[in-house]
């Protein structure tokens, strides 16, 4: 299988709008704000056929980037791979230093996905989905494997 891997453009706006949407609201919560997609840069991939199998948006702050949120639509095909090797390397390309990005305690797929890339737990914050729900509301009390969701994992690549 062809993966591509695409900048978002303003035409595709629209779908990362939807793919928020799909998270629960039109905005994700990281680390206590809000984040809206107009407020985010992507990357889409796209099979052989051109269509859009995944979606990877960040912030560039400085030195850091921040992966907002990843999404590969079939799992095990080097999807999220892919679309995490080109942020790394569009993070260096800019000059950062550390790319990094939040999850919750309860999705063990992605700890295990990032860990299986050479990111590290830079830090646990306790108890912060607590304060991510009056925010969002729409946040889960419990999560997948049917684990409760109360805590934010942050994992960084230093590069």
């Amino acid at each position: 299988m062809g993966i591509t891997i695409n900048p978002v453009a303003e035409s595709d706006r629209p779908w990362v709008e939807e793919v928020f949407r799909s998270w629960g609201a039109d905005f994700v919560v990281t680390r206590g704000r809000k984040v809206c997609p107009e407020e985010t840069e992507g990357l889409y991939a796209a099979d052989e056929r051109g269509r859009r199998i995944g979606l990877l948006t960040f912030q560039i702050a400085g030195t850091q980037c921040e992966v907002v949120t990843l999404d590969a639509f079939e799992k095990f095909r080097g999807i999220g791979t892919a679309l995490m090797d080109r942020a790394v390397a569009l993070a260096r390309a800019r000059g950062c230093t550390r790319v990094w990005l939040i999850t919750t305690n309860d999705n063990l797929d992605a700890i295990r996905f990032y860990h299986r890339r050479g990111l590290v737990i830079a830090h646990v914050h306790v108890g912060a989905i607590t304060e991510s729900r009056r925010l969002k509301p729409s946040i889960p009390l419990l999560g997948a494997y049917g684990i409760p969701i109360r805590d934010e994992i942050e994992f960084e690549l230093v590069l």
